[in-house]
């Protein structure tokens, strides 16, 4: 089979009339279906029954077998046979997915028996002299040429060019199924659903009436054909039953992302096995993204993974509280904070810290200052190198242990230099330093990482100040990551407002490229996908993503998605339509429609719906409420139910125990 035709298998295949038409032979007590001679065909020796006994066989044969013409009962259990004896005039690749993904446990069983290509050409050669005549005959007569006869003659004039030319061969093709049930009663229901689906297929099927011990012996893992009732068929329509074209998401270890939409298995996978441990979720707004990965984070924590989450807009606190979490707010009244020029205290072989720190600045202020020139970033340059001499650190390692300078000194620095453009580079920080953004970006760090579970906030911050505030944690998280060893899952939620300056996309984009080395796994967040995918460094982040998630998408951003994502048109308008929670969730080379499934005690720790929420603080308060004073109920109490205690209740009862209650 050349390429052309193994590409013709993505269209309709069709499955010659003249087939029909060859010498058949009718195969045990069933003559509807077709096989070709037998004289033409290899068979497996079929063992006799004095064969059959054997230690093994006794072990696992059943202690009774009831036959009865339309089922057998084995043991408690019951079965039947189908055979197929019709099939439809086209069809397409994986054609047979219908009944391979039915929604009841079957045995289904193909056999395919090769046969020689100088037999079928005899049969070819006289059944088209046949035809031919019959058709030189009616035209003679006057009459009206049957249309299915020129069917067949056109079928059987391009079979034989085609075995002729070694482009297709020809075999028989049998199609079993055994339907198990726990009561005649639920057989025949199941039964009747089999035959349903595969009349939508235009597949006609057929009970092994008086066959079934034969059907089900056909249908046993021991490649044994006891009904021989075969259907001839060339290499291409053989090749659209391939029975494996299911894709299943579904690792040995790991943890449940969601359901796979088309056949109902487990999507469960261990990012940290994979060949990067990056991730990527692209949706619209209430689309069910962050829950998504609120449920991924949640179940990541049972497997001792790190949490590690820049949260724009809040979405975590609740979760975090709940986990036991630690939650850092960034704004103008909060009391964290993050000094930019702290230096990483960890030195990989032919790097400086200095030096790394320099570089990682330069695209921090090009974020702040806006495009520079190259007389300014010279100016930037030196300045820097400066601020931190001022403080007694250079190129020497043993000096980069000191206290490192604040904003305020490159202001200063950037103030006694003689260039006019150093003042006009102080004068883009200056609010920053004594303007209105005093307090945010120039003081000592005060923060440290040592929860399994952290959320830095950045909701209390102007819009404005997120890109920036975004690129700080994130150079302070990468530099805590890198100093030790340890299963991290970094979420950057909102990405795009990181895909904005070419900067902070490059900065994001080298991180996600070396996160594997230190066992770091970045999930990148976006609900814009134009911003992020606008140019080269979002889609270079993408293709370093082991794990893709698209979810419901906007028709605007749709057609860039699919051009990444190398969507089919089926898939684009079911991201168009699907429901929240559900979305393609892409692995590899492979990928699968997905359900995002939760618990009822998960969906309670991560729902953001606000009527949600709200019920939650009502209940919570109210049960604040309803508890007595003279409660036993404390604290040991709350840890066996491993449920923390509200603040207010905690104190209550700490007050209570020291007699200062009323």
């Amino acid at each position: 089979m050349n390429l052309k035709k193994i590409k013709s298998l993505k269209e309709k295949i069709k499955i010659p009339l003249f087939f029909d038409s060859l010498p058949l032979k009718k195969g045990g007590d069933i003559s509807t279906a077709t096989q070709t001679n037998s004289e033409t065909t290899s068979r497996p020796y079929l063992p006799s029954k004095t064969n059959l006994g054997s230690t093994v066989q006794d072990i696992i044969a059943p202690a009774a077998i009831e036959v009865d013409f339309d089922y057998l009962k084995i043991n408690n259990h019951y079965v039947r046979t189908l055979f197929i004896a019709g099939y439809p005039r086209y069809v397409s690749a994986n054609w047979l997915s219908p009944l391979i993904n039915f929604d009841h446990s079957l045995d289904i069983s193909l056999f395919v028996y090769p046969v020689e290509s100088k037999t079928v050409l005899d049969d070819l050669r006289r059944k088209i002299a046949e035809m031919e005549a019959e058709i030189a005959t009616d035209f003679e007569r006057g009459k009206v040429i049957d249309p299915a006869t020129q069917a067949k003659l056109e079928d059987a004039q391009v079979m034989q060019e085609q075995l002729v030319k070694g482009i297709e061969r020809f075999f028989q093709f049998g199609l079993y199924i055994t339907i198990p049930a726990d009561t005649v009663e639920e057989l025949n229901e199941v039964s009747r659903g089999v035959e349903s689906t595969l009349a939508s297929l235009l597949i006609i099927s057929k009970h092994a009436t008086l066959q079934m011990e034969e059907g089900f012996k056909s249908t046993l893992p021991v490649c044994l054909d006891y009904l021989n009732i075969t259907r001839n068929m060339d290499t291409t329509s053989l090749a659209t039953t391939f029975p494996f074209a299911s894709s299943e998401l579904t690792a040995n270890e790991g943890i449940l992302y969601g359901i796979n939409e088309h056949n109902g298995s487990l999507i469960v996978f261990d990012r940290f096995t994979l060949e990067n441990y990056n991730s990527v979720v692209f949706a619209k707004a209430g689309s069910g993204k962050s829950y998504m990965v609120k449920l991924e984070i949640l179940r990541s924590l049972m497997f001792d993974a790190e949490i590690i989450i820049i949260d724009p807009e809040n979405e975590y606190e609740s979760l975090c509280k709940a986990v036991g979490g630690e939650n850092i707010a960034f704004g103008f009244n909060a009391k964290a904070k993050i000094n930019p020029f702290d230096l990483a205290q960890v030195r990989e072989e032919g790097e400086n810290a200095l030096n790394e720190k320099i570089l990682t600045l330069h695209s921090l202020f090009k974020i702040i200052m806006g495009e520079l020139n190259a007389t300014e970033e010279a100016i930037l340059d030196r300045a820097l190198i400066t601020a931190y001499q001022m403080k007694g650190i250079t190129q020497d390692p043993e000096t980069q242990g000191k206290e490192p300078p604040l904003m305020e000194d490159l202001y200063k620095v950037l103030i006694g230099m003689e260039e006019a453009q150093a003042r006009g580079l102080a004068d883009k920080i200056e609010k920053f330093i004594k303007g209105s953004f005093t307090g945010i970006f120039d003081q000592h760090s005060n923060i440290n990482i040592n929860n399994n579970f952290t959320v830095f906030s950045l909701r209390d911050l102007q819009e404005t100040l997120r890109p920036i505030a975004m690129f700080i944690i994130l150079d302070f998280i990468w530099t805590r990551v890198r100093k030790e060893l340890k299963k991290r899952i970094l979420v950057v939620d909102e990405a795009w407002f990181m895909m904005r300056s070419p900067d902070s996309a490059n900065f994001l984009n080298s991180i996600a490229k070396r996160a594997r080395k230190y066992y770091l796994g970045v999930t990148t967040i976006t609900q814009d996908v134009e911003d992020f995918l606008k140019d080269d460094i979002g889609k270079t982040i993408v293709t370093n993503s082991s794990i893709q998630v698209l979810m419901k998408q906007h028709s605007a951003a749709i057609d860039k998605v699919a051009q990444v994502f190398y969507l089919s048109e089926g898939e684009k308008q079911f991201l168009l339509s699907c429901d929240i929670g559900e979305g393609l969730f892409f692995a590899g080379a492979n990928h699968v429609a997905m359900r995002v499934i939760s618990s009822p005690q998960e969906h309670e720790l991560i729902t953001s719906k606000p009527e949600e929420v709200l019920a939650r603080k009502n209940k919570e308060l109210s049960m604040e409420r309803n508890l007595p004073q003279n409660s036993k109920f404390n604290e040991k109490d709350s840890q066996k139910l491993n449920t923390p205690l509200p603040p207010r209740l905690k104190s209550e009862i700490i007050a209570s125990e020291d007699g200062r209650t009323e």
